[in-house]
């Protein structure tokens, strides 16, 4: 049986991956993929949750102490519960079993190179905004 603490951390990556999840499952209801078109959805999902992935990163080992659960519930729960790379597989395999090879290649391919653009340029200015966030938070002290 898990201790005190890694029942918190089991719980917050739960209930956060609940959250994200839904939110993902929104977007899709929001913005249908036709079915042989590019999956445009799952697309941005990623790439924005990559790049909201990067500002936390930032966020909580750089600019802020973070409660020890923020990063369990936010990022691998909400964030890894609303990207989906195994979405992204599925995506390009239907692509595929449809004759749609060259859409396939061009998805796997940009969505990998904008999910890691995404959290670098993310992540930079987050840590270029860094100097004005510490100083909000400490100016705001009593």
């Amino acid at each position: 049986m898990p201790d005190r603490s890694q029942a918190q951390i089991i719980a917050a990556v739960a209930l956060g991956g609940i959250l994200g999840a839904c939110a993902r499952y929104g977007a899709a209801l929001l913005w249908p993929t036709a079915p042989d078109g590019f999956p445009w959805t799952t697309f941005w999902v990623n790439v924005t949750g990559c790049a909201a992935m990067g500002v936390l990163m930032v966020v909580i080992t750089e600019v802020l102490t973070a409660h020890p659960l923020v990063r369990p519930f936010l990022g691998t729960g909400i964030l890894g519960g609303y990207t989906t790379f195994s979405t992204y597989i599925v995506d390009a395999q239907h692509l595929l079993d449809t004759g749609h090879a060259a859409t396939a290649l061009t998805y796997l391919a940009t969505t990998l190179l904008a999910a890691l653009f995404a959290v670098q340029v993310a992540a930079s200015l987050t840590r270029k905004l860094a100097p004005t966030l510490r100083h909000r938070r400490e100016g705001a002290r009593p």
